[in-house]
């Protein structure tokens, strides 16, 4: 049975009417807004692969603003997320979701996307019961868990913690794009069960680079998703890892979290490797990620600006690496190859 979210007249005299769903160009526009390198890889899946993907991402997207964002306090945060996990699960709740959001005065284009989730939810629903049902499932998880990242407070404890922080907002993903590509694709659906044993890691891979880069952005809200006993062991407190005074120790915390994030990578291209050959768009739009990831990792070693800003690919690095990934992306020995150039921050 399909979910069909409503739009409800305040006034009570109007019957409820289905949102209407998201038009393909209007879907383009809000993944560009939110996010240039996924909206990169998503603009080469063939239809209706293509919409299906850029729906789930931007229902994702709902739950980051949610948990995100500037202006709500903590408590605040969860007790949002917590109505959008009965949204989406279908024990209503839509009305009130609607007011809450329209009613918050921010403009982040994350804002707007998570303003439109009732069309967004009626776009999801009109892909068919199976991707339905599988995001539906797949985005509360995430929404769930990080109603309880934020229950737990700004520092994780434990390696695990952060894994399971990261298999939250990211791990999860990668089941779900495992799920939404066997559903449109049979040569995919034959290797699901491969592909899955996999997909949490090209998740975490990705994610820890997200954690690296956002170093010093997380810390400026409050957060720190470094493991604390990462931490004890170079004698530093939280508030110490940012600090100029101990560079040198940072770094070595720095380092350890490289290491992490290359070992996850490294399972995340088995991951891409699955996907058949003459699926090159497919390819092409699961290998992107994981390879600007990889290029921003070896920019970030040893490279003190993680502490103080971020380290970024120039645009001529993307450029590069789509170009040559067109070129020779459908072979696993090229591709194995070059990953692990750019690990090494060579070759791009």
């Amino acid at each position: 049975m399909e979910h069909r979210t409503a739009i409800l007249d305040t006034s009570g005299t109007t019957p409820d009417l289905p949102a209407p769903e998201v038009p393909d160009d209007t879907l383009t526009d809000l993944l560009g807004r939110v996010s240039r390198t996924f909206a990169l890889s998503n603009r080469f899946l063939p239809q209706p692969l293509r919409r299906a993907m850029t729906v789930s991402y931007l229902l994702f997207r709902v739950s980051d603003y949610l948990e995100d964002n500037h202006v709500m306090s903590p408590a605040r945060k969860v007790e949002l997320l917590n109505l959008w996990e009965r949204v989406l699960s279908g024990r209503g709740g839509e009305e009130q979701l609607r007011c809450e959001l329209e009613n918050l005065e921010d403009d982040d284009p994350e804002a707007e996307v998570a303003r439109r989730f009732p069309e967004l939810t009626q776009s999801l629903a009109a892909l068919g019961e199976a991707s339905d049902s599988a995001v539906r499932r797949r985005v509360c998880e995430t929404t769930r868990g990080m109603a309880r990242r934020l229950m737990q407070g700004p520092v994780v404890e434990t390696e695990a913690d952060l894994d399971q922080y990261m298999h939250d907002v990211a791990g999860i993903v990668g089941y779900l794009i495992t799920e939404i590509f066997s559903h449109f694709d049979p040569r995919l659906a034959r290797r699901r069960s491969a592909m899955m044993g996999r997909a949490r890691e090209y998740g975490l891979g990705l994610q820890t680079v997200n954690v690296i880069r956002g170093l010093r952005k997380d810390y400026a809200r409050g957060w720190l998703f470094v493991p604390r006993h990462y931490l004890d062991e170079h004698g530093l407190s939280p508030r110490q890892f940012l600090s100029p005074m101990h560079v040198e120790r940072s770094m070595e915390v720095v380092r350890r979290l490289v290491e992490k994030a290359e070992a996850h990578l490294r399972d995340g291209l088995e991951y891409v490797l699955q996907i058949p050959r003459h699926l090159h768009r497919v390819r092409l739009a699961t290998m992107w990620p994981l390879l600007f990831a990889a290029r921003t990792l070896a920019l970030s070693r040893d490279n003190r600006d993680v502490l103080l800003s971020e380290a970024k690919m120039s645009r001529e690095d993307v450029e590069r690496i789509v170009r040559r990934t067109m070129m020779h992306g459908w072979s696993n020995r090229w591709l194995a190859r070059y990953h692990e150039q750019l690990l090494r921050g060579e070759g791009v």
